[in-house]
């Protein structure tokens, strides 16, 4: 059994039957419903039943809608406690909802039913209905519930893997040229050490856990700073990223990988080195980056490591924000391009679920 009291509206398997989803749900089930009590045959009934078919409708759809409204009222408060004492609640919300309206529909809006049904046969016949329509929808609501969090589990799982493999070789080079400038320049190999720091307690981070694209700009300059130390002028860096949002959340660390493939397999072994140009812009709800950089002519096995970083990357966009965030790759002769594409969100995370 969950924890007593809790602070996650998410967390709690009866959803939000407010949202338009869940009407339309509700409707379509109580609808279905409506159907079938008029096929049940009855002795003398069976043809009258289907004059009867609005005022039924109008019936069942009136109890299911009434105690949805109830359940969304008071939602927020039910789901701070354990899915035992939701389903309890919700059972007996439920039940008073429909007994309230049964006596209303019995005295004031079916004034007939007086003569086909005793008071006591109507409103204990709803309520013995309702009790059995009740409880397999809320175990629905609950298996439907556990698949989900099933789901999301296996997603942040396969995250945390994915994140985990961000284990970029340049740390050892950048120790390496560290442990050069000691001797030479203590003050930027302390700086080196504090970028190295950085990248370190990003790459070990969440992976659940987004930050701003100013933050993520942040780590690839300071990477930049340690490649800076280690290549000099043979790399050069071009920004043009303007039109991007600073606001803009992604997951952390996902550029620094493919900037440096585009230095490991572009500008490092090319002798005079060469320029990596990164842009971007924000255009219908979706931000692009495209990272560009030149190749050497005599590649060999150069981007043969390439692909890995590129699929971790991609599948970590497509895990994040399916059939939204994507990486896609084109290359010639001269250069190597990848394009980056994701939903711009101005919040840290969004939950639609509910």
């Amino acid at each position: 059994m969950n924890s007593p009291i809790r602070t996650d509206l998410n967390d709690c398997f009866l959803p939000n039957l407010c949202s338009l989803r869940m009407v339309f749900f509700v409707v379509v089930i109580t609808q279905l419903f409506a159907f079938l009590v008029v096929l049940i045959p009855q002795t003398g009934a069976y043809y009258t039943r289907w004059e009867d078919l609005g005022l039924i409708s109008l019936y069942v759809q009136w109890c299911a809608l009434s105690s949805c409204y109830a359940l969304c009222a008071v939602r927020p408060i039910l789901c701070r406690y354990s899915n035992r004492v939701v389903a309890t609640m919700s059972y007996l919300i439920v039940l008073l909802v429909v007994f309230a309206l049964s006596e209303i529909a019995y005295w004031y809006v079916y004034p007939g039913a007086p003569q086909q049904l005793s008071h006591v046969s109507f409103v204990s016949h709803t309520i013995l209905i309702t009790f059995v329509m009740t409880g397999p929808i809320l175990r629905y609501f609950y298996v439907q519930h556990q698949w989900k969090l099933k789901i999301r589990s296996e997603a942040e799982a396969r995250l945390q893997s994915l994140q985990s493999r961000i284990r970029p070789h340049f740390f050892f080079n950048s120790m390496n040229t560290i442990a050069s400038l000691t001797k030479t320049d203590a003050d930027k190999a302390e700086a080196a050490v504090h970028d190295l720091a950085d990248l370190f307690r990003a790459s070990l981070g969440d992976a659940r856990q987004f930050h701003s694209f100013r933050d993520e700009l942040n780590l690839c300059k300071r990477y930049l700073d340690i490649e800076h130390l280690r290549l000099g002028d043979r790399l050069k860096i071009n920004w043009d990223v303007d039109s991007i949002p600073l606001d803009s959340y992604v997951p952390p660390l996902l550029i620094q990988p493919l900037l440096e493939n585009a230095i490991y397999h572009g500008i490092e072994p090319r002798t005079e080195g060469g320029v990596i140009n990164i842009s971007g812009d924000k255009e219908k709800g979706m931000i692009r980056l495209i990272i560009h950089n030149p190749v050497p002519v005599v590649r060999g096995n150069a981007n043969s490591g390439n692909h890995i970083a590129q699929e971790n990357i991609r599948d970590r966009l497509q895990t994040l924000f399916p059939a939204q965030g994507d990486l896609n790759v084109f290359e010639d002769d001269t250069s190597y391009t990848v394009t980056l594409s994701w939903p711009y969100r101005n919040e840290p995370d969004e939950d639609t679920d509910h």
